[in-house]
C-alpha cells in the first residue's frame, strides 16, 4: 500500500504481524500488533506432544528472572530445588526447605502470567507421610503460586502421587537422576545404562503415568533410553542431559546464563558468560570510583545557583 503524504511516497508493507511504514528508500516498524499469549497448562503440554511440537522449560528462582522468560515464551517455569546451590550457596539440594521454595515461587508467579509455574518440593516435604504430601504440595498452589509440583522418585511415590493428583493438584514426575537421592546413587551419576536399570526405569515411568502424573522429567540418562520411554508414554517428557529424544528439554537458568560455576555439568550448553561479564562490569565500577570518574556530572542531581547561596545564607 502506497500513500501520498506531505509531497512524500509513503509505503506501508504488512509483514506478518507488522506495519512497516517509510520512504520508498526508507522503511521501519512504526506498530505492532502481536496477538495476546495465552495461560500455558498441563493440557497445553499434553497437546504440544501430541502435535509433535517441542516443549520448552527452565528454571527461575527471582521476579526479574521469571519476567524475561515468561516475555520469551517458554512454556514452562520450573522454581526448581536447585536453587540451593545456584542461588543460595548450599553444596546440594538437601538443605532446602519448603519455606525457602516458597520464598522464591512467589517471587517467580509475580514474574509470570503467563508459562506452567511448577513448584519442586524439597527434600523431606513429601517422604514422611502422604497426608504431610499432600498438605506441603497443596501450600505451593495456595501460598506459592504455582500451578503443579514435580517430586522425584518412581515406584516408591505411587501413592505419594495419586494422593496429590485426588486432591486437584497436578504432578510432574522425575525419574533418572534424582537429585534428592544423591548419596543413595554415590554422587551425581548418570542413570539406566545397564540393561536391568533401564527396565526398572521405564517401568517406573508407566507406573508414574498410570498414577496420574502430566509430565515426566528424565534427568542424565542414555538418549536411546529416553526416546524409547517417550515414544510409549501418552504424557510427555522432558528431557535434562537424557538426549533429543525426549517430548522437550529443561535446563538450570545458571547453567545456561553461565553463572554458576562451581561445576557444569557434560549436558549443559552455555548461551552466555554472565559471570565473566559481571565481574567486568564490576571491576569497572571499582576503578571508575576509586579514579573518581564515576559519579559524573550526569549522574548527579543539582540545585539553581540562586537556592544555593539563599542556602549558605540561611545555613549561616
Amino acid at each position: 500500500m502506497v500513500d501520498q503524504a506531505r509531497g512524500r511516497m509513503i509505503r506501508r508493507v504488512r509483514l506478518g504481524p507488522y506495519l512497516l511504514e517509510g520512504t520508498l528508500s526508507t522503511i521501519s516498524p512504526v506498530s505492532v500488533s502481536m496477538p495476546a499469549r495465552k495461560k500455558v497448562t498441563t493440557l497445553a503440554l499434553r497437546e504440544k506432544k501430541l502435535n509433535r511440537q517441542v516443549i520448552t522449560m527452565l528454571t527461575a528462582y527471582d521476579y526479574p528472572t521469571a519476567l524475561v522468560l515468561d516475555q520469551s515464551g517458554v512454556d514452562a517455569v520450573l522454581v526448581g530445588d536447585s536453587l540451593g546451590m545456584v542461588v543460595l550457596g548450599y553444596e546440594n539440594t538437601l538443605p532446602v526447605t519448603m519455606e525457602e521454595m516458597l520464598h522464591h515461587c512467589r517471587a517467580v508467579a509475580r514474574g509470570a502470567k503467563h508459562a506452567l509455574l511448577i513448584g519442586d518440593m524439597p527434600f523431606m516435604s513429601y517422604q514422611v507421610s502422604v497426608e504431610e504430601a499432600v498438605r506441603n504440595a497443596g501450600r505451593f498452589l495456595q501460598q506459592g503460586g504455582m500451578d503443579a509440583v514435580k517430586l522425584e522418585g518412581g515406584r516408591e511415590r505411587l501413592e505419594t502421587v495419586r494422593a496429590i493428583v485426588a486432591a486437584g493438584i497436578p504432578v510432574m514426575g522425575h525419574l533418572g537422576l534424582t537429585p534428592q537421592s544423591v548419596h543413595a546413587l554415590g554422587g551425581f551419576r548418570p542413570q539406566g545404562r545397564t540393561a536391568m536399570a533401564a527396565k526398572r526405569l521405564l517401568e517406573d515411568a508407566l507406573l508414574l503415568e498410570e498414577a496420574g502424573i502430566f509430565s515426566l522429567v528424565l534427568e542424565s540418562v542414555p538418549a536411546r533410553l529416553a526416546e524409547w520411554i517417550s515414544q510409549r508414554l501418552a504424557v510427555p517428557t522432558i528431557g535434562i542431559g537424557a538426549g533429543a529424544g525426549c517430548d522437550g528439554q529443561v535446563l538450570v537458568t545458571h547453567d545456561l546464563l553461565g553463572l554458576f560455576e562451581r561445576f557444569t555439568p557434560r549436558f549443559v550448553k552455555k548461551y552466555a558468560d554472565l559471570h565473566t561479564e559481571m565481574q567486568r562490569a564490576f571491576g569497572q565500577f571499582i576503578a571508575d570510583v576509586q579514579a573518581q570518574t564515576f559519579p559524573g556530572p550526569e549522574h548527579s542531581i543539582e540545585m539553581t545557583d540562586d537556592e544555593w547561596q539563599q542556602f549558605l545564607k540561611d545555613a549561616g
